[in-house]
């Protein structure tokens, strides 16, 4: 039997969309301070975010959390960039590379929820 149920495609869905905004966010940040002395590029915590996702699936102990704790992804610095002489370590090329991955994850996660919607609305209107 198919254990996958729409609620947990939905919240799949979701967490797809809100993981690819947070990286476009990230790498967006990264670009508008890639003048800025001294600024270290950061990246979307992916270790957290595994983390939070196997608890939600029972599949690793849960660590108290407060309300709402889990929603808004972890940041960290990236290690082992190289440093122009004014101590900032953002790439251009790696930062534009992030927000065109990001944007085609959302855009994937767009489309299957357009086609879930549509699938939804003829169900609606051939039932009349």
């Amino acid at each position: 039997m198919n254990d996958i149920s729409d609620d947990a495609i939905m919240a799949a869905l979701g967490r797809q969309l809100t993981m690819a905004v947070a990286r476009h966010v990230v790498a967006s940040s990264n670009l508008a301070n890639i003048d800025t002395p001294g600024y270290r590029t950061r990246e979307v915590s992916f270790g957290d975010l595994l983390s939070g996702e196997l608890q939600k699936l029972g599949m690793a102990p849960a660590a108290p959390q407060a309300p709402g704790a889990g929603l808004d992804p972890q940041t960290t610095e990236v290690d082992g960039l190289p440093s122009r002489r004014d101590g900032n370590n953002v790439q251009l090329d790696r930062e534009l590379v992030n927000m065109t991955q990001a944007s085609a994850d959302f855009s994937a996660a767009q489309a299957v929820l357009a086609a879930k919607f549509r699938l939804i609305r003829y169900a609606i209107n051939e039932g009349k």
